[in-house]
């Protein structure tokens, strides 16, 4: 596992409080995914109800807030596939 995929997973666990409700994946290219279900959040590559894509660099801006999530999929620093609504929801978790 990659020390970008550690340190996310870290972070990701701060900031996933309430938990969320449904499976999220994180794929950062290059280096892994991440997987999200309720309050779990680890390394790994499983289906899910969406998947979000983005680089190392666009993550990290994401996680440390420097970028906000809709506009990183806006601008087409984020790909999205599967349940927008879960997309939706997970982009307010870490907003």
């Amino acid at each position: 596992m990659s020390e970008v995929i550690d340190v996310a997973v870290a972070a990701l666990r701060e900031k996933m409080d309430g938990g969320f409700d449904g499976t999220a994946k994180f794929v950062i290219e290059g280096e892994g995914a991440i997987m999200i279900e309720g309050n779990d959040v680890r390394a790994g590559d499983e289906d899910a109800d969406v998947t979000l894509t983005a680089d190392a660099e666009t993550f990290k801006e994401i996680l440390s807030g420097d970028l906000n999530p809709t506009s990183a999929f806006m601008t087409g620093k984020l790909t999205v596939d599967g349940d927008m609504g879960k997309a939706m929801q997970l982009g307010s978790v870490l907003a």
